[in-house]
């Protein structure tokens, strides 16, 4: 038996000398161990804190786009309904310009108030229709010299004497307007 207990004796001796060493390291490092933790800790807690100031930011800059966009929001509708408002008004004077082309040539056939109508109508909707600023600007000075043309060719029906007089300057307008296209 006595090998037995020395081999026991040796085996709990090694395991002691090996807890001892381990409890002589970990005494050894335990500063160092401290200090990690308590770095750990403030690291955690910075990101803690740079995680809601961010979260802060974000909520202001959201509010502060939300407060623009309602803004922008208001002013597109306002624009919206005056543009509306235009078109609305564009439209009746077109419709009083038909009239008084039917009152101005009443010898001639509806069709070519109609026509002179709804070639100003076209060219309305043209200008409505355009997003190109310069495109727009030149689509409305085409609609505002047809509209001064047919302006004048009643004027000069009424003036005249002649009841057979026809509204030459819009009818050559719109025959341009057909050789360009």
């Amino acid at each position: 038996m006595s090998l037995i207990s020395r081999w026991l004796g040796d085996t709990l001796a090694f395991l002691r000398r090996s807890r001892d060493e381990n409890l002589r390291w970990q005494l050894s490092r335990q500063d160092d161990v401290a200090e990690l933790r308590q770095a750990r800790a403030l690291a955690e807690q910075a990101l803690l804190a740079q995680l809601k100031k961010q979260t802060q930011q974000l909520a202001h800059e959201l509010e502060v786009n939300k407060a623009r966009n309602n803004t922008e929001l208001a002013m597109v509708k306002t624009q919206c309904k005056q543009d509306l408002k235009d078109y609305q008004q564009y439209l009746q004077s077109l419709d009083r310009l038909k009239e008084s082309l039917r009152n101005s040539y009443a010898h001639l056939p509806e069709a070519v108030a109609f026509t002179i109508h709804h070639h100003a109508k076209q060219l309305l909707n043209q200008m409505w229709e355009t997003q190109e600023p310069q495109e727009k600007m030149k689509v409305e000075m085409q609609l505002l010299q047809f509209m001064t043309a047919v302006h004048e060719d009643s004027q000069a029906s009424l003036q005249s004497s002649g009841n057979e007089a026809l509204p030459q300057k819009a009818l050559a307008i719109i025959d341009a307007n057909l050789d360009v296209k």
